[in-house]
This record gives structure tokens, C-alpha cells and sequence, in this order.
């Protein structure tokens, strides 16, 4: 058993080649989860640390890509039910700072990009999962073996979820 982790492991890339491939993933799917810059960044660095002590377990039956969201997610669920447990620290205005000038443009892409990472974060738990997955690029299929849930109960909560978030964002217009 061990001789067949050391081979799995040994087929993962270095986990430095992992953070720097994955970690835009990582933090966008912990920026749906958490709308708070420096919980998201605590947020981030568990789940580097989940992804780095789950890595062993990778067996490479799905990309690697897919077990990193995977891990992802459920750190990401744990953080923030973990959260409302404990009930809001202090309540912190998010603020959006470009790196570069703002023009127009810019700042409305990214309220635009805003309005949506709101919307997205009031989405049901289901409905959330399987949109963050789409948006990240996942194939149905590979979200149906994420979620361990079939394809017919996919399609239903990734219809819901467009109709959710279209309704929050036209209202917010």
C-alpha cells in the first residue's frame, strides 16, 4: 500500500509547480466562498495547506486540477461553516484597489465582477458549488464525479443557479 501513495505522490508535480499553477484557482474558488480580504486569505493558505497534506492520497483516477478543486471546496465549505459558528469578528468594508490606473472601464468591469461574487456567495451551497465549478472551467462530467452527484441533479441546480443569480443581479441593476 505505502509503495503505491510513494508512486502517486511521485507523480504529482513538486507542490511549489502546484501553487504556482493552481493557486488562481484556489483563489478564486476561496474568494466565492469568503467576501472578507483577510478571512479569504486565511481561507487561502488552508487550503494550500489541505492541498499539500491530501496530495499523498492523489491517486490520478481524475486530473490533478480536479482534485485541487475538490479539496478546495470542501476546505472551503469547513471555513465557512466553521465561520458562522463563531459569528462575524467585526464587520470590514470590502474594498477593490487596481493595481493599475482606473479607468472607467476598469472600475465598472470589476463592480461588474463584483456584483457577481456577491451574488454568487448568497447562492444556496449547491447552487454555488456547481457554479463556481462551471465558471472555473470544469466539464459537467468531472463536476458530477467532484460533487458525487449525477448528471440530471446537476443540470437542475446549474439551471437554478442562473436563474438565482440572474434575478439578484437584475434587481441590483
Amino acid at each position: 500500500m505505502a509503495a503505491v501513495m510513494n508512486a502517486a505522490a511521485s507523480a504529482a508535480p513538486p507542490f511549489e509547480t502546484i501553487v504556482s499553477d493552481y493557486g488562481p484557482l484556489i483563489s478564486r474558488i476561496a474568494s466565492s466562498y469568503e467576501a472578507d480580504p483577510s478571512l479569504r486569505e486565511d481561507l487561502t493558505q488552508q487550503i494550500l495547506l489541505a492541498v499539500w497534506q491530501a496530495l499523498p492520497t492523489w491517486r490520478a483516477e481524475s486530473s490533478l486540477k480536479t482534485f485541487i478543486a475538490r479539496v478546495a471546496q470542501n476546505r472551503s465549505i469547513s471555513f465557512v461553516t466553521r465561520q458562522v459558528r463563531q459569528g462575524p469578528v467585526a464587520e470590514l468594508p470590502e474594498r477593490i484597489e487596481a493595481d493599475a490606473p482606473n479607468p472607467e472601464e476598469q472600475v465598472m468591469q470589476m463592480n461588474e465582477r463584483e456584483m457577481l461574487m456577491e451574488a454568487t456567495r448568497r447562492l444556496p451551497l449547491p447552487q454555488r458549488q456547481v457554479i463556481i465549478l462551471v465558471l472555473e472551467g470544469f466539464t459537467y462530467p468531472e463536476i458530477s464525479e467532484m460533487l458525487e452527484i449525477p448528471a440530471n441533479a446537476l443540470a437542475l441546480r446549474l439551471s437554478r443557479a442562473k436563474a438565482a443569480l440572474k434575478s439578484m443581479l437584475e434587481r441590483s441593476e
